[in-house]
């Protein structure tokens, strides 16, 4: 190659030559010293990277002049001033990761020029210089390049530098020695990307995937260290910090999924180790940021499950639900912390807020949708909307020191039933993941009972039951615990304690989740009267609280709500006579309700003639009788003087305890080897409270019926002989069985 001027030609592999040996920390723009027999002072352009200033898209190619000087490094200002320097060539050059190539490599760019050849990029701006250049200085030559105007000169000018430094750091970081030097080196690599002048994504995003590639070699050096334990606080940050801000990285599939499982399988409480749980659910709100969003999310907790059918981690099941909990809360964080300077519950429901007297509104806002206009002097007035009969009614005293029940405050006057939260946009995508990660628990049959336990105190902000798109997801989990046929679970549905609401409450006709005309309520009552113990409290229950639900869906045909209003006329629930009549009326207007008001009517009949006094004292079924073969026995005349009943070694069940509640006289209850189970027991021990003896010797039970048993204060024999007591459940029926007096617990847990 020749040089107008006389130059020597300069042959391509001169371009590479040994890379350079100066240290990457401290490189700056300036000039280097000015060497012996140099020509004019050079003044360059001093560059300064800072937030202010021109901005410039990164190229990745572009045309330009190029031209290539040979020369000692000693004698580059005479050169450079040379009036006979100059062949230039036209090129369309790419800037590649590793170097500077010609889309047509012929001449001076025969062959790619390599970043790590490259000792110096700076601007060339004295008197004689060529105009608009870039110098690209290398061991023994230089390259101009020149462009169009100062604009194209300096977005070339800072796009080589940002490809060089690039090039360097992401070699040296491939190689650490020193994790000093290594933590130096990233700091300076991320200061870089914050005051560079290019605009671009990549601009942040390559010191991004440098240090992704840096933390998956880290990744496969404490492997062995994290199967075994859990990250320490400093590092469950920083992989949260990644999780948000990389959630598309490989390193949270491959790096942190086995932690993450490791955490979820092993962690105790997540109350000492919060970050933990922190760093869990940013894992899982980055797996809903791929692609495939909430079915990776369901593999992940189908992973944490495994493909059997009983999960052998229990500590999974807490676990999730912590994270789900703690994020639920986290997306109304700043609407609790400002519920102080909101008011409170029970001045909403007495409309006494007065709004001068408070604080600055707070970040989220309460939202009816198409809202008409509003005086400001209006008060909003929460009130229970209890929908019965005023005789039938049981309220609080008013004026109260307590605070309402969160079902008080939630069941509003149908204006104020279309009232919800706003979130912002990330919040609300946050709640809608682990809201839909709740419904993916309920779908495992051996999660469900510890489910509904866990989530039975509804263990969710009163903003949040507020949210209608978050009350929509939570009924699919509350209709998996009413469809459940296990009494641990769909016992969950009632309140965690007497005086605090429920699921049952929450969602039935006139709670703030009722969106259905009561189906789900209803549902809900039915598989609750097949197994609850309390039959008669919960009837009462209903009576006091929810009989105008239940008189408008059996008004509308529903058997289930027919069913309850029979038996509260059956069980003398209630003792208003203008309500009985009522009742009844409801009853006989639809077929449905005629019908089983006449077999009521019949039951009642034939109930009085069997406690009609008279009959039998003592009576024994025989041998292998049945339920059937009791009902037709004791239909068969009368029964009130009936104190001695006899049934061991038949094959009755709890079914029969239908037809046990109806002997007025009943004091002696022979079950002796029975397929008698729970069920029958809790019946029992609400109807015959007279009961003194009760033979239970090898049936069925457990201690969720005999604990029903405290209740028949008068028992002073009771046999559990071979049956599945614990100890606890015995000492708790000698507390509460004052008149006990002949107990056999032989071959029991309590023996």
């Amino acid at each position: 190659m020749d040089f107008n001027g006389g130059g020597e030609p300069l042959h391509n592999n001169q371009f590479y030559q040994s890379e350079e040996s100066r240290p990457l920390l401290g490189e700056t723009c300036g000039p280097p010293p000015p060497p012996l027999g140099a020509g004019p002072p050079c003044r360059r352009a001093a560059l300064h990277c800072s937030g202010s200033g021109m901005r410039y898209k990164l190229l990745q190619e572009g045309d330009i002049q190029v031209c290539v000087v040979k020369h000692p490094r000693t004698f580059l200002s005479k050169l450079l001033t040379s009036k006979f320097l100059r062949r230039w060539e036209p090129h369309h050059l790419t800037l590649t990761d590793s170097g500077l190539a010609s889309a047509t490599p012929t001449g001076y760019m025969e062959s790619a020029l390599s970043y790590s050849t490259i000792e110096d990029v700076q601007l060339l701006s004295w008197d004689n210089a060529p105009k608009y250049c870039v110098q690209l200085s290398f061991p023994g030559g230089t390259v101009l390049l020149q462009a169009a105007n100062s604009y194209l000169r300096d977005q070339w000018f800072h796009s080589l530098q940002w490809k060089k430094k690039i090039f360097k750091y992401r070699k040296t970081l491939s190689n650490p020695s020193r994790w000093d030097v290594v933590l130096k080196e990233i700091r300076a690599l991320v200061d870089m990307a914050l005051t560079s002048p290019l605009q671009d994504e990549s601009i942040h995003q390559a010191p991004l995937h440098i240090i992704s590639t840096l933390l998956a070699e880290v990744r496969d050096a404490i492997a062995p260290l994290l199967e075994n334990n859990h990250p320490p606080p400093g590092l469950c940050e920083f992989f949260c910090k990644h999780c948000r801000e990389r959630p598309r990285s490989m390193v949270v599939i491959e790096v942190f999924t086995p932690v993450v499982q490791r955490i979820l399988k092993h962690n105790m409480d997540f109350g000492k180790c919060p970050r933990l749980r922190l760093f869990t659910q940013e894992y899982i709100l980055a797996l809903n940021e791929l692609n495939a969003g909430m079915e990776v999310v369901k593999k992940f907790v189908h992973s944490m499950h495994g493909p059997t059918g009983q999960c052998p981690h229990p500590r999974v099941l807490p676990n999730l639900v912590a994270v789900c909990l703690a994020a639920i809360y986290s997306c109304y964080e700043d609407f609790i912390n400002s519920r102080d300077n909101s008011p409170s519950l029970k001045e909403i429901r007495n409309g006494c807020q007065q709004q001068n007297d408070r604080k600055p509104p707070m970040p989220l806002r309460l939202l009816r949708p198409e809202p008409p206009p509003m005086p400001a002097s209006l008060e909003i007035l929460v009130e229970l909307e209890r929908n019965n009969t005023a005789n039938a009614l049981r309220r609080g005293p008013a004026g109260g020191d307590s605070e309402p029940n969160l079902i008080d405050c939630l069941l509003v006057s149908p204006a104020l039933n279309t009232l919800s939260i706003q979130l912002p946009a990330q919040a609300d995508r946050v709640l809608g993941c682990f809201a839909l990660i709740l419904k993916m628990l309920s779908d495992y049959d051996d999660w469900r009972p510890a489910l509904a336990s866990l989530l039975q105190p509804i263990p969710f902000p009163k903003e949040a039951l507020a949210h209608a798109k978050f009350t929509k997801e939570l009924k699919y989990v509350i209709q998996r615990f009413a469809e459940d046929p296990r009494q641990e679970v769909h016992s969950c549905l009632l309140s965690v304690r007497s005086g605090k609401d429920g699921w049952f409450q929450l969602y039935s006709p006139g709670g703030v989740a009722c969106d259905d005309d009561g189906e789900l309520f209803a549902s809900m009552v039915h598989i609750l009267m097949g197994s609850c113990y309390k039959t008669k409290k919960f009837l009462l229950s209903l009576a006091e609280n929810k009989l105008g639900p239940c008189m408008l869906l059996a008004l509308r045909g529903n058997q289930t709500m027919v069913e309850i209003l029979c038996l509260m006329l059956e069980y003398n629930i209630i003792e208003n006579k203008d309500t009985q009549l009522q009742i009844i009326s409801t009853l006989e207007s639809t077929q449905v309700g005629l019908r089983m008001y006449e077999q009521l009517c019949d039951r009642q009949r034939e109930l009085k003639e069997l406690q009609r006094k008279g009959g039998p004292t003592r009576l024994t079924l025989p041998s292998k009788s049945t339920d059937a073969d009791l009902a037709r026995l004791l239909s068969s005349g009368s029964f009130g003087n009936l104190e001695n009943l006899s049934l061991a070694f038949t094959n009755v069940t709890s079914a029969c305890a239908e037809q046990l509640i109806k002997l007025p006289s009943l004091k002696q209850l022979n079950l002796w080897s029975t397929q008698f189970g729970d069920t029958g027991l809790r019946l029992l021990s609400e109807h015959l409270a007279c009961l003194q003896v009760l033979n239970l010797c090898e049936t069925p039970v457990t201690d969720a019926g005999l604990l029903a048993l405290s209740s028949m204060k008068s028992l002073c024999s009771l046999n559990m002989n071979s049956t599945k007591l614990s100890a606890d459940t015995y000492e708790d029926l000698k507390a509460k069985l004052p008149n006990l007096k002949e107990v056999d617990v032989r071959y029991t847990e309590a023996w």
